[in-house]
């Protein structure tokens, strides 16, 4: 009896953070792994990636982790995984794979990386992987078919279709089909823009934009980007063309980006007209872009004036070129504003005018069309995009007992080519990522961070004589970020008197119950803040006996 599951330990009910196992037979295949930008409320929070336990405990059985494109949300958590799994393989196209290498290389780490090239199939275990090429804004994206001995399994990633897109951006839709004529046992297809009707080309495009923007500024014009749209800044290229400015990029990874694009053919322009920093007080076209760990980062230093080679002036032009991360709506709005008090002309590229290269309506019911699975899995958004993506297949003929609508950890299980209801699930949770170390803030943490941002911070402080239990010295009350001690005596004496009537309470001759102390100071100062000021403080307790 052949049993295969599958099921996501990232990507589900969110954007971001794919990570999606197939298990054939006690052979695991893993398909992308990424991470998610943390957003407006993980405070202090550098990125979130799947917490992988599963892969960790069944690490023998892994035989490669597949990436679609070298987008962070599908690649990010590759280094964070290679610490505990430090010897898996991981497969994927050039682009891809060299995205990695930089990024492990910046770690001092090492990976098993396996080249692969679109449409030539490889024995992986017991089964084959065949990548066919699809177009995204990286260019080597591919989507996997998985062949099994139930039926293909196809993971798309994220494409559009777009018959302008060539060379290493192009949609082989011959090969599609092939594999859609030869039986799909189940279909992996993304839902992030599921819920937008009609194809997303030609609405992506943003040359003649981008060309009839730079026209009409002669001043210096600021391009903030994301470093992974490649495509879009191959079209700001496009736009530049037969335009005598410079162009000067900011920042050590997207000129390695860039530079190694044009190199290897991914890109096309002309070196010369690169500028560097002497060219920044000309009419000169600046991009920049966002690190990973801290969106807008370099955007915002240059608008507080901390950057050290480019000072904004009236005349600049600010364009965001890439649509508002999810969850930094509010740090966007923020940044914007401050644009704005800088009298700079700023300029947004709304994603809904000029959407990403992910699939809508039309784009998913062609592949679906293509591949004519038996069954699909809705994958890659939030859980609206994906009952979208379950609503269009229904309308083109599949039965509602075949798409399968699972968030993270519930486990579709395949008996004999048959979708079966064992209610199984596996452990999914997030690792929230904060400096260097995995796994180093919880929930917890991040609920401290929100009490001392909202409310501060109360430490109560008291020197005891170790011999006869005398108070030395206080209880003093030290606040941070709570309330303003010189208009507040009040408050702050009548919790220091609370805090020692409580301390003497709880003491005799040879004996504190400093456990008794610390409770009741917790209990009853707080209840007193809360009902002078309704503020919420974290209320610290410090008793040292000398």
């Amino acid at each position: 009896m052949s049993k295969i599951k599958i099921f996501a330990l990232g990507g589900l009910n969110e954007i971001g953070k794919n990570m999606y196992v197939v298990n054939v037979d006690d052979e695991i295949y893993v398909f992308d792994a990424g991470l998610k930008y943390a957003d407006d409320k993980m405070l202090g929070v550098d990125y979130i990636i799947p917490k992988y336990d599963y892969l960790i405990n069944n690490k023998n059985k892994i035989k490669g982790i597949f990436l679609s494109h070298g987008h962070d949300e599908q690649i990010g958590a590759i280094p964070d995984m290679l610490v505990d799994l430090p010897n898996v393989k991981i497969y994927g196209t050039k682009f891809t794979l060299d995205k990695v290498k930089d990024e492990l290389d910046a770690e001092n780490m090492k990976g098993n990386l396996v080249y692969l090239e679109p449409h030539k199939k490889i024995k992986v275990g017991k089964n084959f992987i065949f990548p066919i090429s699809l177009s995204h804004n990286v260019p080597d994206s591919v989507g996997y078919v998985l062949y099994t001995n139930q039926g293909a399994i196809f993971y798309t990633g994220n494409f559009v279709f777009d018959p302008a897109m060539q060379g290493a951006y192009k949609t082989d839709i011959g090969k599609l089909a092939y594999v859609g004529k030869q039986g799909v046992l189940c279909l992996l297809s993304e839902s992030e823009y599921a819920d937008k009707p009609g194809y997303t080309s030609p609405n992506h495009r943003t040359y003649n934009y981008l060309r009839e923007l730079i026209n009409q500024h002669d001043g210096r014009i600021l391009v903030n980007i994301y470093q992974g749209q490649i495509f879009r800044i191959q079209e700001l290229f496009n736009a530049l063309s037969g335009i005598d400015r410079k162009v000067v990029i900011m920042g050590r990874t997207l000129e390695k980006t860039i530079m190694n694009s044009i190199d290897n053919g991914y890109m096309d322009f002309d070196k010369s007209k690169f500028g560097n920093i002497h060219h920044l007080d000309n009419n000169a076209i600046i991009i920049i872009s966002d690190e990973r760990e801290k969106p807008y980062s370099n955007m915002k230093r240059i608008v507080k004036g901390y950057d050290k080679f480019i000072t904004l002036r009236d005349d600049d032009t600010i364009v965001f070129a890439s649509p508002v991360y999810d969850g930094m709506e509010k740090t966007a709005t923020i940044l914007f504003d401050d644009i704005a008090k800088r009298g700079c002309n700023l300029i947004t590229m709304s994603g809904k005018k000029f959407p990403s290269l992910h699939a809508s309506q039309e784009d998913l019911m062609l592949m679906l069309s293509l591949m004519q699975p038996k069954y699909y899995f809705p994958v890659n958004g939030e859980y609206r995009h994906q009952f979208a993506n379950a609503e269009i297949a229904k309308q083109i003929g599949m039965k509602e007992e075949n798409i399968i609508l699972n968030l993270n950890g519930n486990v579709a299980t395949f008996v004999d080519g048959k979708l079966v209801d064992e209610s199984e699930f596996v452990k999914a949770d997030d690792i929230l990522i904060d400096g260097k170390t995995v796994g180093d803030v919880g929930e917890l943490v991040i609920k401290d961070r929100e009490m001392l941002g909202e409310n501060g911070i109360v430490l109560v402080v008291a020197i005891i004589d170790k011999h006869t239990k005398e108070i030395l010295s206080g209880p003093e009350i030290v606040t941070k970020g709570f309330v303003y001690v010189k208009d507040n005596i009040d408050l702050i004496t009548e919790a220091s008197r609370m805090a020692e009537e409580i301390l003497k309470n709880n003491t005799t001759a040879s004996y504190i119950d400093y456990n008794k102390v610390k409770s009741e100071i917790r209990d009853q100062i707080g209840k007193y803040f809360y009902q002078e000021t309704e503020g919420k403080p974290i209320i610290l307790i410090m008793m040292q006996e000398v």
